[in-house]
């Protein structure tokens, strides 16, 4: 889709740099936004798709679904209820939303407490502290996605445990043996000191990725050059807990719904200083996606495998600015335009008319 529309307001600004902080693939941050007619389209940057990982871009509705929760989530701290289309034009399935300015509305306090949780919420890779999770926010996690339409299970059985993390293990090696899929990965893997505002930077991943029972991406590529050999059970860090994410269709609308339950599991999470890791591996790779289906309880089709845990600290991926994903303004004005993480910047605004 072209990339149109007028000249956005800073209204339209807040709600674009509170979608920016959504987690991506690789941190692709494969979105684009329009201010048109009233409404913020939501867009798929298809030139940050990958290609070979996630060729029916399952992944990339998922990202932005994500940016999508962001979004209403803002329009929310604002005083209004979003009004969101999915797909709206069945002949352009690049445009995968529209939001428009709903009734007035006063955001709860889990709202707010989710507002706030944007700027803490940050990918982990690595192993967790050893304090587990209190079951009452198992639950509360559970509930969170099933208000955007999707389930999650927590994997706690030793026979489901081991069983996921063969097929992790499994689609990992994969993924190191593949030319085209390491290529890809190494594309989104910059070295340090780049000064890249997307990828996974080395700064915040370990370099060893199998210190958890589950495997990690190997962004440092070290398998390549024959570093790698995973350590024993015994020597291994805590997993945390792991859980699963499913949704009962799987098709774009499933997609963009599972993005949106992922950003409210994960900001609910944060906002009681739980992090979160990701171990998706076995969801790119058909065949194996079809066993955590068939192996991992959870009734529908597994959309993201996930772990939970305490952490000391979590450091955070760069951002691309507002400028570069909001069409019709530059970087300064980006800018200049007030933080959505900062509370009460824009509370008197109205929404767009």
């Amino acid at each position: 889709m072209a990339i149109t529309g007028a000249r956005p307001d800073r209204a339209t600004h807040y709600l674009v740099r509170a979608a920016v902080t959504a987690p991506s693939a690789f941190n692709t941050q494969p979105w684009r936004f329009a201010y048109c007619k009233g409404e913020l389209h939501l867009c798929a940057d298809t030139t940050r798709r990958l290609r070979v990982a996630d060729p029916e871009g399952r992944e990339l509705l998922i990202s932005c679904g994500a940016a999508l929760f962001n979004v209403r989530l803002a329009m929310l701290h604002l005083g209004f209820r979003a009004r969101v289309r999915l797909l709206p034009v069945a002949a352009d399935p690049w445009l995968l939303a529209t939001v428009s300015w709903g009734p007035y509305a006063r955001a709860s306090y889990d709202d707010d407490r989710m507002f706030r949780a944007m700027e803490l919420r940050h990918t982990h890779r690595g192993p967790f502290q050893p304090d587990p999770l209190p079951a009452v926010l198992i639950d509360e996690l559970r509930e969170q996605a099933r208000r955007e339409g999707a389930d999650l299970y927590a994997v706690a059985g030793a026979h489901e445990l081991r069983r996921l993390a063969e097929l992790i293990g499994a689609a990992e090696d994969v993924h190191r043996r593949h030319p085209g899929l390491t290529a890809e990965r190494a594309n989104w893997a910059p070295g340090q000191g780049s000064g890249r505002l997307d990828g996974v930077p080395g700064q915040t991943y370990p370099r060893d990725p199998d210190t958890v029972a589950f495997a990690g991406r190997d962004y440092a590529g070290r398998a390549r050059l024959g570093y790698l050999t995973r350590p024993a059970a015994s020597c291994r860090g805590v997993l945390g807990l792991p859980a699963v994410v499913h949704t009962r269709r799987d098709g774009p609308h499933d997609w963009l719904r599972a993005g949106q339950a992922l950003q409210r599991v994960l900001l609910h999470a944060a906002a009681q200083r739980v992090a979160a890791a990701f171990h998706t591996q076995p969801l790119e790779l058909p065949e194996l996606r079809a066993q955590v289906e068939r192996h991992v309880p959870g009734g529908g089709h597994p959309q993201l495998i996930l772990r939970f845990g305490y952490v000391d600290e979590v450091r955070p991926s760069p951002r691309r600015p507002v400028g570069d994903v909001l069409a019709g303004t530059s970087r300064a004005s980006a800018t200049r335009s007030a933080s959505p993480l900062k509370s009460g910047a824009l509370v008197r605004f109205a929404p767009p008319c």
